[in-house]
C-alpha cells in the first residue's frame, strides 16, 4: 500500500514496548508521529530515539504523540531501550512497535525492496487529529533524521490549520508568514490585523498571528 499526503492513516493493533496498543486509541485527539527504524541495536537509530525522547517536552507542547517501529521483537526493544537511556542520557517513555511479521511496515510502505528486502527505511509520517497524513519524509538507513525540521513542520502545519496561512522557505517559529493568494486583499486586512506587507499581489506577508 502506498500512502500519500491527505490519505487517512490506516489504523492497526500492535504489540509494543509498552504493551498492546491500538493506533487510533493511542493518538486520541492528538497529532501523531509514526516513524520506522531499520533495526534495534543500530547506532543511527539509537541516536534518533534518544533525541526523540529528549524532545518530549517539545512534542507535548505541540499536542503530539510519537510512536516508533522496528521489525525486531519486544525483548530486543526492552534491551535496546536500556542502551538508549544509558548512552543518550534520557528515559524513553514512548512506545516502540514490535513488527516482526511486518504487517504495519507493509501497511505503511516502510519496506523499500531496492534498499533492503527485510529492513524498514527511515520513514516518518506526521498525522493530524483527523488521522490525515500531513507529512511524509523518507531517509536512507545510513542518514539520521533532522528533528529540528520535524518540529518546524509541526509548527507550520498547526499554524496552517489554525490561521489559514502558509510558511515561506526556511521559516522558523516567530517569523512572518504568507497570506495565501485565495484570500482577497480586503479580507486579508480584516483577518490579519497585525498588518499586511504586499511584495506582489500574490506574495503577501503578515506577522505570525499567535506571536
Amino acid at each position: 500500500m502506498s500512502i500519500k499526503l491527505g490519505d487517512t492513516a490506516p489504523d492497526f493493533n500492535a504489540e509494543s514496548s509498552l504493551g498492546n496498543l491500538n493506533f487510533y486509541e493511542f493518538l486520541g485527539d492528538s497529532w501523531g508521529i509514526l516513524f520506522s527504524h531499520p533495526a534495534d541495536y543500530t547506532p543511527v537509530c539509537t541516536t534518533e530515539l534518544g533525541k526523540t525522547s529528549q524532545l518530549k517536552p517539545e512534542f507535548d507542547k505541540r499536542n503530539t504523540k510519537v510512536l516508533a517501529l522496528s521489525v525486531d521483537g519486544i525483548e530486543n526493544h526492552k534491551g535496546w531501550i536500556s542502551d538508549i537511556n544509558e548512552t543518550q542520557n534520557t528515559e524513553v517513555e514512548f512506545p516502540i512497535i514490535a513488527d516482526q511479521d511486518k504487517k504495519v511496515s507493509e501497511l505503511y510502505d516502510f519496506i523499500h525492496p531496492n534498499a533492503s528486502a527485510t529492513l524498514t527505511v527511515r520513514s516518518l509520517l506526521i498525522i493530524d487529529p483527523n488521522k490525515k497524513v500531513r507529512l511524509i519524509i523518507t531517509y536512507p538507513a545510513s542518514t539520521g533524521r533532522n528533528f529540528t525540521e520535524i518540529l518546524r513542520v509541526l509548527d507550520s502545519l498547526q499554524l496552517v490549520d489554525n490561521y489559514g496561512i502558509a510558511t515561506p522557505v526556511d521559516w522558523k517559529d516567530g517569523e512572518d508568514v504568507i497570506i495565501p493568494p485565495a484570500v482577497s486583499q480586503e479580507d486579508a486586512e480584516k483577518k490579519f490585523t497585525k498588518g499586511v506587507k504586499v511584495v506582489k499581489p500574490y506574495l503577501r506577508y503578515t506577522p505570525q498571528p499567535n506571536k
